[in-house]
């Protein structure tokens, strides 16, 4: 008698969440077991490829349902890899990723505000049996293994028990003891709706014994009453098993793509673009991808990032884990490439080294940037809402692949000065809005398109007419170093280095006035360096402000304030920086300021205006102050004056 065994905490939380709340459609049980099934005949035909003996005598490929209507049990059997008890164990007994654990916490929090169905995404389908079982048992043999099986089974209860079992060839046997009000998933007709809806393109033939009676019948045609049915059981396959990125796209219902999709990504929503074409000549070889609505769960998980598009050869089913297939700044995509170049015994250390594969790449890459500038032309709202959801990881691809970059960037989107709430704008509508006068395209990165728009620095620029870009993605701040240029145009931080806005005849109308202002006010910008000290670089008077009294920027090279709070998130060390302090010689407060000097019963005034002016400017760059509480006094000291 075997000894119960006690599953690990967040698998009982994970049955409990299967079993009570989780899956409002039970039917897709079925579903996820036939692909188990099916990945278990892909990977023992993969792995004897190197070796023949795991074999057998067995090289049809079979998934089998046996239907037990007395027994009241549905059995899900292939030919496949099968299990040792060492990994039925870690499959089923435990829940090894980190990302199903993080999967389960946000589901137990948040279970009523987050779409059904979400759990295949972590390969753990199999659980979903218990919703329509109240025991499940599992017999498997791996294959090449000698000796017995082994038998696991559960009740969903919180343990499960593990032993050997006689069990003569490879593969593995899901028995589900069904619930009472389950029993119509033993119906031939209900079945048959299923393996059609959710399962058709298996490659792998789906079948099942189908009884059928026969009566005898008179000449015309009519039963004769009491003699019995001739009885006969056929075994018939129940899918179509062509593979669906082998058929013409004519002859694909949008229903039947889209099943398609929520079984390679084990999303439950439909795909928000398909892409559906075949290759001939250089490298041949046919392809269905598929873009997602929304960011899948498993995308920015470590042991999932890679895995998204799968690599078949010849149909037999390689990888789904192959940078050299897709870039990386591609991984938002789902779906399948077929190729027929490829030596069906293909490694790991071939794939990186084959031509084939990077034919294959590039030709993947042309292809779906294709489409986004196709959907960017003909249906901007809904390229936004592609944007809004992937365009961070798409501009990835600037700094990576240096042959598209270009194209990439003419896919990019920004908010700006001109655009409205919501609305985004392109680098090439950019440029044709640009005046006359102006030679180069101005952004601002920061950390949100609020902190961006109240920004000081906009103020020359919006004076001006020019156009600014706000880039407020993390990303940015690496990406625009590798965008010297976008049509001829250079691409300037306003945050960063000098800023003179006039043109050559304005520069000479305004050459004795500026000349005057920088002598005038020379000794007030020394005593603001004197009493900053190593706070800063250097004080100028600026070009940039119209109406603030200050502002604070970075050498032409040096690190933005954004860039650098990046970067300690990350625990990156960061150089302390000195950045340039600019003032307004027209403001108000700066020509007071200005009359200050050389006064003693003004001296500490002035210490303090300076003080408040560089933690106003450190504010608004949303830089942290050195002392706030030394900042909040003085502000309440100055208050206090006012108001007296």
């Amino acid at each position: 008698m075997a000894e119960p065994r006690q599953f690990k905490t967040e698998v009982q939380k994970l049955l409990d969440l299967v079993i009570n709340s989780l899956y409002s459609n039970k039917e897709i049980f079925l579903r996820e077991l036939i692909s188990n099934a099916s990945d278990a005949i892909d990977r023992v035909r993969f792995d004897a490829l190197k070796d023949e003996s795991l074999l057998g005598d067995d090289t049809q490929w079979k998934i089998k349902l046996i239907v037990d209507k007395d027994a009241k049990t549905l059995t899900v059997r292939d030919n496949g890899i099968g299990m040792t008890a060492e990994e039925v164990e870690n499959n089923i007994g435990t829940i090894a990723s980190s990302g199903t654990k993080k999967f389960l916490e946000q589901l137990s929090a948040n279970k009523e505000n987050l779409p059904p169905e979400l759990i295949g995404q972590f390969g753990v389908g199999f659980y979903s049996a218990f919703m329509v079982a109240d025991e499940v048992t599992v017999l498997t043999r791996r294959a090449g293994a000698d000796g017995k099986g082994v038998k696991w089974q559960s009740k969903g209860d919180g343990f499960y028990t593990l032993e050997e079992c006689d069990k003569a060839t490879r593969g593995t046997d899901v028995i589900l003891h069904l619930k009472e009000e389950a029993e119509n998933f033993l119906e031939e007709w209900e079945i048959r709706k299923l393996i059609k809806k959710y399962s058709d393109f298996v490659e792998h033939p789906i079948c099942m014994d189908i009884r059928r009676e026969e009566y005898e019948r008179d000449a015309d045609g009519k039963r004769i009453e009491g003699k019995e049915p001739k009885v006969t059981i056929e075994e018939e396959t129940l899918n179509s098993q062509k593979a669906i990125w082998q058929r013409p796209k004519n002859e694909i219902k949008p229903e039947e793509y889209s099943e398609f999709y929520k079984h390679v990504s084990h999303d439950f929503q439909d795909p928000f673009e398909t892409i559906h074409w075949s290759v001939e000549g250089n490298a041949e070889f046919k392809a269905l991808l598929f873009i997602p609505k929304k960011p899948l769960f498993d995308m920015f998980m470590p042991d999932q990032k890679d895995r998204g598009v799968q690599l078949y050869v010849h149909r037999v089913f390689i990888t789904d884990k192959c940078e050299e297939l897709v870039p990386s700044y591609l991984s938002f995509l789902r779906g399948v490439v077929d190729s027929s170049d490829l030596p069906l015994n293909v490694s790991r250390e071939m794939l990186q080294e084959a031509k084939a594969m990077s034919v294959i790449q590039k030709n993947v890459t042309k292809k779906v940037l294709d489409t986004l500038a196709d959907m960017q032309s003909k249906s901007p709202d809904r390229y936004l809402e592609f944007w809004t959801n992937f365009g961070s990881i798409l501009k990835s691809g600037i700094h990576i692949d240096f042959a598209n970059s270009e194209r990439i960037q003419k896919l990019m989107l920004f908010e700006s000065t001109a655009t409205e709430a919501g609305k985004r704008t392109t680098l090439e509508e950019y440029v044709k809005r640009m005046p006359e006068s102006q030679k180069e395209i101005y952004y601002i990165t920061a950390e949100s398109s609020a902190a961006a728009a109240n920004s000081p620095q906009l103020e020359a620029f919006k004076s001006k007419g020019y156009e600014v870009l706000y880039m407020t993605d993390p990303i940015d701040e690496w990406i625009v170093q590798d965008i010297h240029e976008f049509q001829g145009k250079h691409l300037h931080s306003i945050i960063k280095g000098d800023v003179d806005l006039d043109t050559e005849e304005e520069k000479k109308a305004h050459e004795e006035e500026r000349k005057a202002e920088e002598e005038s006010n020379k000794d007030l910008l020394a005593k603001i360096k004197e009493l900053l000290g190593d706070k800063v670089k250097e004080v100028r008077l600026s070009k940039r402000l119209t109406e603030s009294a200050c502002c604070i920027v970075n050498d032409e090279y040096g690190l933005s304030a954004n860039m650098e709070k990046i970067l300690k998130a990350m625990n990156q060390e960061v150089p302390e920086a000195k950045r340039i302090f600019e003032i307004n010689g027209n403001h108000p407060l700066v020509k007071a300021m200005h009359d200050m000097l050389g006064k003693d019963d003004k001296a500490q005034q002035l210490a303090d205006y300076v003080e408040l002016l560089y933690g106003q400017a450190c504010l608004t760059a949303q830089i942290p102050l050195d002392n706030p509480l030394s900042f909040a006094k003085k502000v309440s000291d100055l208050m206090g004056k006012c108001s007296l």
